[in-house]
């Protein structure tokens, strides 16, 4: 009898355990999974210079990936862990920041950091160590290293450096009459010289006389003897190739001097940010410019109303772009196509994983990705857009899209375009 009440109090308390540690399983859910080390995932990220904006932008969308893919139990079954540093929009820090990423931090993986100026002096360091990168918002970063295990986070494409202006020339070859000349202006810096070769290419191909073709050096501020030199030449069309501090400066300069060719802009970075667009206000309008994401029906992606939704809670109190969408989408489509492939390779090991990328499509708040030759995207994405009718500078009016029309890719185009420039003024 004492024998048999033993076992029966042994048995109950067998079954009650079971059922705690199953309630511990139950609630404790995505946590418990996460065991082990950290998967430590590192990069540079501009939070300080002229690329500052959009760099924690960027940020932000990243630490939401992280907050997400940790709640849903890390990967691998170990939580993530991003480690960053300030690359203060200086090429020069790059380098050493990934030695220490790699060297002194024990990362187990890098990613890029934003923009192809930052992301171009960290391809010597990831060829010899033989990492895999996935950049972001890099332009033709690997048209010279030819490194197999570089992708791009940016949709230019096949043919990169000509994708970022094609739909400008595009738009302005489609006008009656057709323009016959056009001025080209560039910063000379990595990011600025690439796409100015694929403009020249892409006039070169229109049939478009080359009037005027110059740079200028990164540190110009005044920028007004520019405009003049370029006004001199009479272009029936400029492109501008220009990172956010002399976008700005163009900008201002254009409309102080009241230049007015037919067509104007097409590689401006900085007019996507939200704080530049509310600075300058009616100053943009006319210009037709790159971007690579706006809210138009057809680009609302599974998953990128929910993440902007997160994101602009939080901008705020980050300090960071209110609206979030030049980079935000972008940095986050980044961590999901390396989750996406960890996920299913079940390895941090780079040569597997680059494998994987190579070979497979991969679903994104940013759409369906593919990558293709050098890393870049198997198909071009490249949007034109022209501001028109903004008034004033008040943020709302850039929430939606009625202010940026979006004039190329047909699928994609939300309006026609206002021409010559002077009727949208």
């Amino acid at each position: 009898m004492l024998h048999d009440a033993t076992h029966r109090a042994v048995r109950g308390l067998a079954r009650a355990f079971a059922t705690l540690a199953a309630c511990v399983l139950l609630f404790a859910g995505a946590a418990w999974a996460q065991s082990g080390e950290p998967i430590k995932i590192g990069y540079g990220i501009s939070q300080t210079g002229g690329l500052a904006p959009n760099g924690k932008s960027a940020l932000l969308a990243q630490k939401i990936w992280e907050e997400d893919i940790n709640a849903k139990g890390g990967l691998l079954g170990r939580p993530v862990k991003l480690i960053y540093y300030d690359d203060q929009t200086n090429p020069a820090t790059v380098p050493g920041i990934y030695t220490k990423l790699l060297d002194v931090d024990k990362v187990d993986l890098i990613i890029g950091g934003y923009g192809t100026n930052m992301l171009a002096p960290a391809m010597p360091v990831v060829i010899q160590k033989k990492k895999m990168l996935i950049g972001l918002f890099g332009l033709a970063v690997n048209s010279e290293f030819h490194y197999p295990n570089y992708f791009a986070m940016i949709p230019s494409g096949p043919t990169p450096k000509t994708a970022f202006t094609k739909g400008f020339f595009d738009t302005a070859m489609a006008q009656n009459p057709k323009p016959q000349t056009v001025a080209i202006v560039a910063a000379d810096a990595e990011f600025s010289v690439n796409a100015s070769e694929g403009a020249r290419d892409n006039a070169k191909a229109a049939g478009l006389n080359v009037v005027y073709d110059k740079r200028y050096p990164p540190s110009t501020t005044d920028f007004a003897p520019i405009v003049r030199a370029i006004q001199a030449t009479n272009p029936d069309i400029v492109v501008i190739c220009s990172y956010p501090p002399d976008s700005v400066g163009m900008v201002k300069a254009i409309n102080e001097i009241g230049f007015k060719p037919k067509m104007m802009g097409g590689g401006l970075v900085g007019l996507q940010a939200t704080a530049i667009k509310t600075q300058l206000g009616p100053l943009l309008n006319g210009f037709v410019n790159y971007d690579f994401w706006v809210p138009v029906p057809k680009m609302d992606f599974p998953g990128v109303a929910d993440f902007l939704k997160k994101y602009q809670a939080k901008a705020g109190s980050e300090g960071v772009d209110p609206l979030g969408y030049y980079i935000g989408p972008w940095g986050y489509a980044q961590m999901e196509v390396l989750a996406q492939a960890i996920a299913a390779t079940k390895t941090l090991n780079d040569d597997k994983l680059a494998d994987y990328i190579r070979a497979n499509t991969f679903k994104t708040v940013v759409g369906d990705v593919k990558f293709g030759k050098d890393g870049e995207w198997a198909q071009s994405r490249v949007l034109q857009v022209q501001f028109q009718n903004v008034k004033g500078n008040d943020v709302a009016q850039f929430k939606d899209i009625s202010t940026q029309v979006v004039l190329t890719p047909s699928e994609y185009a939300s309006g026609k375009v206002i021409y010559p420039y002077e009727k949208a003024k």
